[in-house]
């Protein structure tokens, strides 16, 4: 029997990678809806921007490498890269922070190894990574939801022009000092000496704008259990990034609660939804065997929690991603199930082979 030789994502039925690509671009519009109104416009501009540039990149490196380019932009996976890096960063990120990420994303991170399925890293977390590295002011201007922001109920504070003016320098970049805060993870991570108890009382993020991450969280959720019941990906990646985050929170959380937030705040907070269900599962990049899904989820979990409590970023989905990406092979290589009519699995590395 002939076999065909292709790269990962392997499909089992009669579904392409478009028709994959369309249901996660589908799932996360209840997320980009949540940001929008209690975020602003900001993160929708992104989105658009992103994806406008993601095509346009695409499209002159498929050039580039003499690619049948109707092929390659078809397939909805630029647009669905651009679409997470628009998600991850700040409503207000200028315009050129998001073209930098997604020229890194698409051309550097993606098509340098090759194009899709020979990518060893998510693209959209290596573009993320190298923003928060490279422009720190810019990746950590956060919008404060608008509970917090005096707009008395209504919509939004900042119009749809004065927010695309404020992207792309037509007003004032000083406007946005009046609208941006620190987000939850920021504040409980630099409390200045206080309790974790002290602290949800008196920063108005955490005692009072909380439930717009939450609900945020709620939509990516949401979206995802709509994935996993299409059947995109199996539950094995996401239960194991949450399942662990929530393990290891709980018990630092029993051990001394006025130093360490509980389980609920850091499965609510952040980027951890979006990571777990959309980020984590790629398939191109994690572990594919369930057993390696498990492993990888509980890696990334883990060092989910270990930067927010002492590393010096409050969110770290990126670099624990990126990290477990790295191990993704090492992961396979000794989690391979049984091959039919064998009596085990082949596993590890084997002496003069």
């Amino acid at each position: 029997m002939a076999l065909i030789r292709t790269s990962s994502p392997h499909l089992h039925k009669a579904s392409s990678t478009a028709d994959v690509m369309r249901l996660l671009i589908l799932a996360t519009l209840p997320g980009l809806a949540a940001m929008t109104f209690f975020f602003g416009w900001g993160t929708l501009i992104n989105v658009i921007w992103a994806c406008l540039l993601a095509v346009g990149f695409e499209a002159a490196i498929v050039k580039l490498r003499k690619r049948p380019l109707g092929f390659y932009l078809k397939d909805y996976s630029a647009i669905v890269t651009a679409l997470l890096l628009g998600l991850a960063l700040p409503p207000f990120a200028p315009w050129w922070v998001t073209m930098v990420g997604v020229f890194v994303a698409i051309v550097i991170a993606k098509h340098l190894y090759g194009g899709l399925g020979q990518n060893p890293f998510n693209p959209a977390m290596v573009a993320y990574a190298l923003l928060l590295v490279s422009f720190p002011v810019q990746m950590t201007s956060w919008t404060e939801p608008f509970v917090l922001n005096g707009s008395e109920g209504s919509w939004n504070v900042l119009s749809f022009g004065q927010t695309l003016g404020l992207i792309f320098g037509s007003i004032d970049p000083a406007l946005m000092d009046a609208y941006t805060g620190a987000t939850p993870l920021d504040a409980m991570r630099h409390r200045s000496g206080l309790t974790t108890e002290e602290v949800w009382r008196s920063v108005p993020v955490l005692s009072e704008g909380i439930g717009a991450w939450q609900a945020v969280s709620a939509a990516y959720l949401m979206g995802g259990v709509f994935l996993i019941y299409r059947k995109v990906f199996t539950i094995h990646t996401p239960v194991a990034v949450l399942g662990s985050l929530a393990v290891i929170s709980t018990l630092f959380h029993i051990i001394d609660p006025s130093s360490f937030a509980g389980p609920f705040f850091h499965l609510t907070t952040g980027a951890t939804m979006l990571g777990a269900f959309f980020i984590a599962t790629d398939p191109v990049t994690s572990a594919t065997s369930n057993r390696g899904k498990i492993y990888f989820g509980i890696g990334i979990g883990v060092l989910v929690y270990v930067i927010r409590g002492w590393g010096g970023y409050p969110d770290a989905i990126a670099f624990a991603v990126l990290l477990m990406n790295l191990s993704a092979p090492f992961i396979d290589q000794y989690t391979q199930p049984r091959t039919y009519g064998h009596a085990k699995a082949k596993r590890g590395m084997k002496g003069g082979s």
